[in-house]
C-alpha cells in the first residue's frame, strides 16, 4: 500500500515514522526506495520474538482474534534487512525502560544514525510530547545528502 501511494513522489519527498514492528517494515520500505524513516523502538529480529504466537490471537483492541501462521513468519523473514546502508536517512528513539525489545539492540543496528535515548520510559513511549518537535523536523525537513563517495 505505501510503495502504491508513493510511486509517483520522488524519494527524498517521503519520510515514514514506523514504532515496533512498523519501525522494522518502514526499515525494509527506507532500504528499497530510498526514503527517510524516523523509527521509534522498533523491531529488530520480529520472528524470533514472534515465534511463540503462532496460532489464534486475541486482538487487544475491539476484540476478535488472528491466527499468526509459518507463513507469516516466513514472510517478515524475506523482509529482514542485516544493516542499513545510508545512515543519514534514519532517526532512531529508543527507551531504555521498553518492556517488549532491547534498546541494546535497537543501537547495534542502526549504529550511525542520529538517535534520541530516552532514559526508562516504556515500549509504547507514553510520555512521547517532548520528541514530536524532533520527529517532525526529520520528517518535514530537508532530505539529507548522502556522504560524497570517494573515487
Amino acid at each position: 500500500m505505501v510503495e502504491a501511494m508513493t510511486a509517483h513522489v520522488a524519494p527524498s519527498e517521503v519520510a515514514l515514522i514506523g514504532s515496533s514492528l512498523g519501525g522494522y517494515y518502514a526499515t525494509w520500505l527506507a532500504e528499497r526506495h530510498g526514503y527517510r524513516a524516523m523509527l521509534l523502538n522498533p523491531a529488530i529480529v520480529p520472528v524470533n520474538d514472534l515465534e511463540r504466537y503462532l496460532g489464534e490471537q486475541p486482538l487487544w483492541h475491539g476484540g476478535g482474534s488472528v491466527v499468526v501462521e509459518p507463513v507469516h513468519l516466513d514472510q517478515l523473514r524475506e523482509l529482514e534487512v542485516p544493516c542499513i546502508s545510508h545512515p543519514e536517512r534514519y532517526y532512531l528513539i529508543a527507551a531504555t525502560g521498553d518492556e517488549v525489545l532491547d534498546y541494546r539492540s535497537m543501537l547495534d543496528r542502526y549504529r550511525g544514525v542520529a538517535t534520541t535515548l530516552i532514559e526508562g520510559s516504556d515500549h509504547g513511549i507514553s510520555h512521547f510530547e517532548p520528541y514530536v518537535d524532533r520527529v517532525l523536523d526529520f520528517c518535514l525537513g530537508p532530505a539529507p545528502v548522502p556522504p560524497a563517495v570517494a573515487a
